[in-house]
């Protein structure tokens, strides 16, 4: 399976004040704004779920005639508990339980949107690193199977799961075959790697999923740098606006030469997410602010949404 390469980048429109966690979603003209941003430079986008969020991002491109394609994607809560998540991932029966009956609800609102958008819909994922070793939302791979099955005997697009790239050679072996293609992830700051060794870390990773499945297609859904540090998991010296349009601008010039389409991490930094602390690393892996003027990777090819600078008068 080959698709036509072009800009993609992952799209999570929730801005200061804003949380799926509390129900409290940005409105139409702002997901409006921030697409007619984005239609600027990249065609493809991914969404993480099926809620309120990603049904107004679908119905925005079709009601504004914008030209996206989406790769639209679950939110699977976890149905096993996970010892080895370093922050903790142990759960009740009961709320195991809970969750897979959410995760099936949460399955049902992607077949209906993936129909009802379906000329937007590209291609759509049953979950999210659901199965690397750390996560808290550990999935079986039995049971991603299943969903993958249930989706595919319902819609037409292309099926795929985005995952870490770890996970992929061994334990994922059996999802591989329900699959249409591969979808992985790949961080080098998160795994202690400068800006000097930063993108062949990330083509060491690719090719260890694609050597390993040559019949398939593999493609990046996520990879990106962030702009700031509290040294949770990310030395502060290696995040940085700088950093980060290094490594874009690497990224961009080998995805495109051999023609992996690459879905950059992310849009917008968003506020809500991680701990309260402000330099939190995960709250800062836009190419934009969160107010949505360009970080120095956007700066040139966005200098209209810059702040004037100051005049001052002698």
């Amino acid at each position: 399976m080959n698709f036509k390469h072009a800009n993609a980048i992952c799209y999570s429109g929730y801005r200061e004040g804003q949380n799926p966690r509390t129900g409290i979603y940005p409105s139409y003209g702002e997901v409006k704004e921030d697409l007619l941003i984005l239609s600027k430079n990249w065609h493809f986008l991914r969404l993480y779920d099926c809620g309120p969020h990603a049904e107004l991002v679908l119905d925005v491109i079709r009601q504004e005639g914008l030209d996206f394609k989406v790769m639209l994607g679950v939110d699977m809560g976890a149905e096993m508990s996970n010892p080895n998540c370093p922050w903790g991932a142990y759960f009740s029966d009961e709320l195991l339980a809970a969750n897979k009956q959410a995760n099936h609800q949460e399955i049902d609102r992607l077949i209906a949107l993936a129909t009802k958008y379906a000329d937007s819909v590209f291609s759509v994922s049953v979950g999210n690193e659901a199965s690397v070793e750390w996560t808290d939302h550990m999935v079986s791979v039995e049971s991603l199977v299943a969903h993958v099955r249930r989706i595919k005997s319902a819609i037409a697009q292309p099926v795929t799961f985005c995952e870490n790239y770890v996970p992929w050679t061994e334990k994922l072996a059996p999802l591989v075959a329900e699959l249409d293609f591969i979808s992985i992830h790949t961080y080098p700051a998160w795994e202690y790697q400068s800006i000097e060794t930063a993108l062949q870390y990330t083509k060491q990773n690719y090719d260890s999923v694609a050597n390993h499945y040559p019949d398939k297609t593999v493609v990046i859904t996520e990879a990106g740098w962030t702009t700031a540090s509290n040294g949770r998991g990310i030395d502060p010296w290696n995040a940085s606006q700088e950093l980060q349009a290094i490594y874009y601008q690497q990224l961009l010039e080998w995805t495109t030469k051999e023609k992996i389409l690459t879905f950059v991490f992310e849009a917008f930094d968003e506020p809500w997410k991680g701990s309260a602390d402000p330099l939190e690393p995960e709250k800062h892996w836009g190419l934009f602010k969160e107010d949505r003027t360009p970080k120095t990777v956007m700066a040139e090819l966005y200098a209209e949404l810059l702040p004037e600078p100051l005049v001052t008068v002698e």
